[in-house]
């Protein structure tokens, strides 16, 4: 039984979807300063010291020969994905399977721990908030880079890479894209159609309607 701290539309929703994918028995447990229940708690931070989610329990076992949480979304998702047997959504050949890690942490770094942070957490970077509009523009200015990127290598996956745990953090980071106000079907229509096939998935599904996320494509 695993229990997972989420905020609704965090990343923390690419390991509430292959928790859903993978079909094994989970709960979740909000984390949402919108509802008086952040991550900088008391409670929380004695569960996950570093005040973010995703932080995921195992109740019936151990993480890595240790009892506690499981953090960092890249972490996270390996290791739901090495528990199934047959394995699945991870490549099975050592480079494909390596692609996925160089992806995740990528995403995971430099686009949300940077870019993002500099849109939505600028205060993370100076002090005087007299500069905060010139760290979130050049917060935008990263974002749109790396989107442009991603676009990119989609694009030159024509046929689709094979669905792995790197999708469901695509789907985020493309959402997330939306929140902003970036047009994510005329800019990056590659990306897009990727995002179409994702979120028709069940478990995708399961997961949106859970956390109360509801996604148009073409708008």
């Amino acid at each position: 039984m695993y229990l997972l701290y989420y905020s609704p539309g965090a990343c923390s929703l690419a390991a509430h979807i292959l928790l859903e994918e993978l079909g094994v028995p989970f709960e979740l447990q909000l984390r949402s300063a919108v509802k008086g229940i952040g991550t900088q708690t008391a409670q929380y931070l004695s569960i996950n010291p570093k005040g973010r989610v995703p932080a995921l329990l195992c109740r019936d076992g151990f993480i890595g020969e240790q009892a506690g949480v499981l953090t960092e979304l890249p972490a996270i998702l390996f290791y739901l994905a090495s528990q199934s047997s047959p394995l699945r959504f991870i490549p099975d050949t050592p480079g494909e399977s390596a692609r996925c890690l160089e992806w995740l942490n990528w995403l995971s770094g430099t686009v949300h721990g940077l870019a993002y942070g500099q849109v939505w957490r600028p205060q993370r970077f100076v002090d005087d908030e007299r500069l905060f509009p010139e760290v979130i523009e050049k917060g935008r200015s990263n974002v749109m880079e790396n989107y442009r990127f991603i676009e990119q290598r989609l694009a030159a996956r024509a046929d689709g890479a094979t669905y792995n745990i790197v999708h469901p953090v695509l789907l985020v980071f493309w959402m997330w894209g939306k929140w902003i106000d970036i047009d994510m079907s005329l800019h990056f229509p590659h990306w897009t159609q990727r995002i179409q096939s994702i979120i028709e998935r069940p478990a995708v599904q399961r997961a949106l309607i859970t956390e109360g996320i509801a996604i148009t494509i073409f708008k």
